[in-house]
């Protein structure tokens, strides 16, 4: 398998890492490459959207023409993980005129709804499609809103929605990569198949 991880900024060590956790549990290999430039993602087989800066992220992966790959990537129905600012780059409204939105998730954000840096927090969240709760790091977290009909909610804090599938696409609030469980990583690219023991 190969994943692509947009790499203009944000966790990219994180999410090989953790991809590759995800694979070894169905017993394959992932070769991770770092997407900086147009012309990789169309050979990629998922696509990991990392944390960092939304207003960057969406400015760089226009700039470098990897925007309408991922588009494209989504279109065939391939696998994307995106996870706080690129679930921000990856909806339908960043409520930002500095985001240039993707359109990719059928949901609206409220940035950083959760307080500033120093209001990130940790905590113990059913997931759905996991068997046991999953510790999730917030991070200046967005909070997810006006959910298109289309739209799987997986997760809720304090009943707003904290990750969601839309079609191919995993996006949460949290940042998974910043633990050692591969498990969100599971969900986005093998839904369908049984780790292997």
């Amino acid at each position: 398998m190969k994943a692509g991880v947009i790499a203009v900024q944000g966790d990219v060590a994180e999410h090989a890492a953790a991809v590759r956790n995800a694979a070894a549990a169905h017993d394959e290999s992932a070769a991770v490459v770092e997407v900086r430039d147009a012309g990789v993602v169309p050979d990629c087989d998922v696509l990991l959207i990392p944390g960092g800066e939304s207003t960057t992220i969406s400015r760089l992966i226009h700039r470098e023409g990897i925007a309408a790959e991922i588009e494209a990537h989504v279109a065939a129905g391939k696998p994307v993980l995106a996870t706080c600012a690129g679930l921000i780059v990856c909806s339908n409204d960043a409520k930002d005129e500095r985001v240039e939105a993707l359109g990719l998730v059928d949901v609206s954000v409220d940035r950083n709804a959760f307080g500033r840096q120093k209001d990130s927090f940790e905590a113990e969240i059913p997931v759905a499609g996991l068997d046991d709760p999953f510790h999730a790091v917030f991070i200046r977290a967005p909070l997810i809103d006006d959910i298109g009909g289309g739209v799987e909610t997986l997760a809720t804090v304090g009943g707003r929605a904290v990750a969601v599938r839309d079609g191919p696409v995993v996006a949460t609030a949290f940042h998974p990569e910043l633990t050692d469980d591969p498990r969100i990583h599971d969900l986005a690219f093998f839904p369908e198949r049984e780790v292997v023991a």
